[in-house]
């Protein structure tokens, strides 16, 4: 039996953190959605008793250090599974990027062997499962648009942003978020105004959504790899609606509403960066079906 699933990236329409927690993370507020670049992922049952991951990408492992075989190993060690799965990984979605896509991964893991070995588990408690992964995963569990609070795991569902597209670039270097997070310095960050974004998308109103997208790790990030603030500024200067980077970076998005600048703005990119691509928004919740 195999199944195929599909592991969307997100973006950070918003990240705001509040102050440090006692467990050393830092409490967030972020607002994500999740866009039309997914890897792509089959699963499909093993005679042996065993997880394996297969991957053409080199960067990618196949051991525990990957998101996806964790999550396996997850719901097999918490629920005694005594069967075996290949999880053949398609990795579309850039690595190290801020996009998720690890998380996602993980995600679609759930969500398929979920199915695959028959547990009944709600998407609720697969992101509750998904948290002890990591704090993106709970997000990625339910897709579509959302508030994500505390570091990552409490999830409040929101309207999707207004129909547009998404023009994504990034740049050929590597950001750990945990040496971003470390270098934030929390008493200088401007805070975004995350309820106005909220109240943005529960008005459909594209203006003032673009108006209100903020990124608190931007800064920090920039200071680290100029190159991620050049990319913002040819973004812009290219005539995109909104530019952020999302998560820790590096990758830039841009939101625009019109085809023909779509292009042009896709179209000058890919003479600055290694890896662009232009989508559309998601923004629909996944279902167990």
């Amino acid at each position: 039996m195999r199944l195929l699933m599909k592991a969307p990236a997100k973006i950070n329409l918003s990240l705001d953190a509040l102050y440090k927690r006692l467990d050393g993370y830092h409490e967030v507020e972020m607002v994500m959605t999740t866009i039309d670049l997914a890897d792509r992922l089959e699963l499909s049952s093993l005679d042996s008793n065993e997880i394996k991951v297969v991957s053409h990408n080199r960067f990618v492992p196949d051991d525990e250090r990957n998101l996806a075989y964790q999550a396996a190993k997850l719901l097999k060690d918490r629920f005694s599974i005594n069967k075996g799965v290949l999880i053949s990984l398609e990795k579309i979605i850039p690595i190290a990027a801020g996009l998720a896509g690890g998380s996602s991964d993980a995600a679609a893991v759930l969500r398929g062997l979920n199915k695959l070995w028959g547990l009944g588990l709600s998407l609720d408690k697969l992101a509750e499962l998904g948290a002890e992964i990591g704090s993106d995963v709970s997000f990625c569990v339910y897709g579509g648009t959302a508030l994500a609070k505390g570091r990552g795991e409490k999830i409040i569902q929101l309207p999707p942003p207004p129909t547009c597209w998404v023009i994504l670039a990034k740049p050929f270097v590597g950001v750990s978020t945990a040496d971003v997070y470390q270098r934030l310095n929390l008493s200088t960050i401007r805070h975004p105004n995350t309820n106005a974004l909220i109240q943005a998308l529960k008005s459909n109103d594209y203006l003032q959504v673009c108006r209100h997208v903020e990124n608190v790790l931007e800064d920090v990030t920039f200071k680290m790899h100029p190159e991620v603030a050049q990319i913002k500024e040819q973004m812009k200067r290219f005539g995109a609606d909104a530019v952020l980077m999302s998560g820790s970076g590096p990758t830039v998005f841009g939101l625009v509403r019109h085809d023909s600048r779509m292009h042009r703005i896709y179209n000058g990119l890919r003479g600055f960066c290694d890896q662009v691509f232009a989508v559309r928004i998601l923004g629909e919740r996944h279902t167990l079906d």
